[in-house]
């Protein structure tokens, strides 16, 4: 039987997707690191990365600085981790998968708050905007395609990476695949990249949904086209991204 064969009668066996070793506690396992992980970068990373944007002052520094991780191999970070920290918790798989997520995010979010229309801000500016009007309603709804793609990059990129746990004796879906390593079981093998690959792709999906449902400059100019059916003078002063 081949290895693909294989998976596919893997995946459909039911004991295989039931018990502590079974795919649903496993991808609870893998969505709980993915998901906290993600969370804590995203605390972390945005609020001093658009701040940065914003003012225009010491974002090149923190790029280049929070892009020093993607040189750093995540297996490296972890392993380093695990003797600083020590197994007895998750904070060791935690931390390198933020220092992993934070990048993209960082990165994304400055370029997007600092490349925003700047003739709109001007604009926006020159209508006596304070400087926290500005950045909330023009600068964040124009950089938001922007700041939204370094998440779902990070998002993917974290749930990919979340499978080297198992490498260091946590859980997750990269316990199926280690565990059919170990045993030489080519089929399990294939079957747990199979829905690693499955899970990023369906994470890739819903955040793409979530980008074309909360696009603020979008959904704007949904709420605006009904008017425009109608000719009527331009509102004075009206600024549009």
């Amino acid at each position: 039987m081949s290895a693909v064969g294989g998976a596919w009668q893997w995946l459909t066996t039911g004991s295989h997707w039931t018990g502590g070793d079974g795919v649903v506690h496993r991808l609870a396992e893998h969505l709980y690191f993915s998901g906290v992980s993600l969370a804590i970068a995203l605390a972390v990373a945005l609020p001093p990365a658009v701040l940065l944007g914003h003012h225009g002052r010491g974002g090149a520094l923190a790029v280049n600085i929070s892009n020093v991780g993607r040189a750093v191999p995540t297996f490296a970070v972890l392993t380093l981790l695990l003797l600083l920290i020590g197994s007895g918790s998750d904070w060791p798989v935690i931390v390198a998968l933020v220092l992993f997520a934070v990048p993209p995010l960082v990165t994304n979010a400055y370029v997007g708050v600092r490349e925003a229309d700047r003739d709109v801000v001007e604009a926006a500016r020159g209508m006596g905007m304070t400087g926290r009007q500005l950045l909330l309603g023009v600068e964040l709804p124009l950089a938001f395609p922007l700041i939204w793609t370094g998440v779902r990059s990070a998002a993917v990129q974290v749930i990919a990476t979340a499978t080297l746990a198992a490498m260091a004796g946590f859980g997750g879906l990269g316990r199926i695949i280690t565990a059919g390593f170990n045993r030489q079981i080519n089929a399990q093998v294939v079957a747990g990249a199979v829905l690693v690959a499955l899970l990023a792709l369906l994470v890739e999906g819903l955040f793409l949904a979530a980008q074309h449902a909360l696009d603020p400059v979008r959904r704007r100019s949904v709420s605006a086209a009904p008017a425009r059916t109608t000719p009527a003078p331009a509102p004075t002063g009206a600024v549009r991204p």
